[in-house]
């Protein structure tokens, strides 16, 4: 259990959101994805299927990628979250933003902030370094308009760029 402390039917708590701290009181039972975008207002981390399934939700927990959908906001007591609106530097955006952008790697957009995070971490894990290994380390991210290609793409792209070779 959290450290926080219960007061009534709240709990209190302490998260680091894109380096911003917060101190909140609210239902145990809100999801990380729930209190990011109704509490926080942060609407780009997106509510697909609420399931864990699609991965439209992905964000960073302690620099680690995770559905917000399937963790408690008690959870990430004491922990730093990022989201897809962390992600750019004042008007930089994230190399993996901008590769999304210049290899067309979206169409509808639903899914595209929950696909970024999933990629600046599959980049990061070390896992980009084929198109094989991309689309699998990939495949929790389910993109509807099947903008797999360009996906793949954006990834191995921004991978080289971050290598410094791009």
């Amino acid at each position: 259990m959290p450290d926080g402390s219960r007061s009534g039917a709240e709990y209190s708590l302490r998260i680091r959101v894109n380096g911003t701290d917060h101190a909140v009181s609210l239902d145990p039972r809100v999801t990380l994805l729930d209190f990011l975008r109704e509490r926080l207002h942060l609407t780009g981390t997106k509510k697909g299927c609420n399931f864990g399934e699609c991965g439209a939700c992905t964000l960073h927990l302690d620099g680690r990628r995770v559905n917000a959908c399937m963790v408690l906001a008690v959870q990430a007591d004491g922990r730093e979250v990022t989201t897809i609106e962390g992600l750019a530097e004042a008007d930089r955006l994230h190399p993996v933003q901008q590769a999304f952008i210049d290899a067309d790697g979206f169409q509808c957009g639903f899914c595209t902030p929950g696909q970024v995070m999933s990629a600046v971490a599959c980049i990061a894990e070390g896992h980009a370094g084929s198109d094989a290994e991309i689309r699998e380390w990939m495949s929790g991210n389910l993109c509807r308009c099947s903008a797999y290609p360009q996906i793949v793409d954006a990834v191995r792209a921004a991978a080289a760029a971050m290598a410094g070779k791009g």
